[in-house]
């Protein structure tokens, strides 16, 4: 029976994206978001269930990686879609016509290079304890918490800066730029003090700014990542 518990905390992972894609496309997109971070959670629980129940299963690496296309792919894809749309509406009329009224649909991107993200981490036995590239939730919750960010940053609310974060951020899925994981082989404070630092401004980040925090705290996943890969390079030359 426990062989079965991480594949079916992946279900849910998967479930809950679906059900935050519904949510999206109707306008409810609070609940959208929030529900990516359910998903995140049950994406956390089946690795760590498996690990402590000392299960493997052969579908396993395959069903959450499927699942993560769903949570971390379509659904904040979905969400940046509605947010580019809304956007879009607030531009002069006279670039409201057709062929530009399908620019929206450009947030769909996300979702091919979500899925070739996935595919190249399941076959990359580098990735145990470092990322290379920007790991596909990272990704979900910059994109999806992105409208609450243009309450306190109004140039997330311009459709065309929006464009271009969408490239960026694809782009930045399948880089071979380390970025650094938050697993924790041990708790050691020196070694994991890169983890650490972000958990802490982390939780003061959203502690100031409730879902807002989510685009800056990814935000500043990137900038530590980019120092520490700086400083090794310079330290190993």
């Amino acid at each position: 029976m426990k062989k079965h518990i991480p594949n079916f905390l992946t279900c849910c992972n998967a479930f809950v994206g679906a059900i935050s894609i519904v949510f999206a496309l109707k306008g409810f997109l609070e609940t959208a978001a929030l529900l990516i971070v359910c998903a995140a959670i049950f994406d956390f629980l089946d690795g760590f269930a498996a690990r402590k129940l000392n299960v493997h299963s052969i579908i396993g690496a395959d069903l959450d990686s499927q699942s993560d296309i769903v949570s971390f792919g379509v659904a904040p894809a979905a969400i940046l879609y509605m947010w580019l749309d809304f956007c879009f509406d607030n531009l002069q009329p006279e670039l409201q016509f057709f062929p530009l009224t399908l620019l929206p649909y450009f947030a769909f991107i996300i979702v091919p290079f979500s899925a070739y993200r996935l595919a190249k981490f399941n076959n990359d036995k580098r990735q145990q304890f470092v990322f290379f590239g920007l790991p596909t939730p990272a990704n979900a919750f910059f994109i999806a918490f992105l409208p609450f960010a243009a309450n306190k940053l109004p140039l997330l609310d311009n459709f065309w800066v929006l464009m271009g974060l969408t490239l960026v951020f694809s782009i930045l899925l399948v880089t071979e730029i380390p970025m650094f994981s938050l697993k924790f082989s041990n708790y050691n404070f020196k070694k994991n003090l890169i983890r650490y630092i972000f958990l802490i401004f982390s939780a003061i980040l959203l502690s100031a700014f409730q879902l807002a925090a989510f685009p800056i705290i990814i935000l500043l996943y990137i900038l530590i990542s980019l120092v520490q890969y700086g400083l090794t390079k310079i330290l190993h030359q």
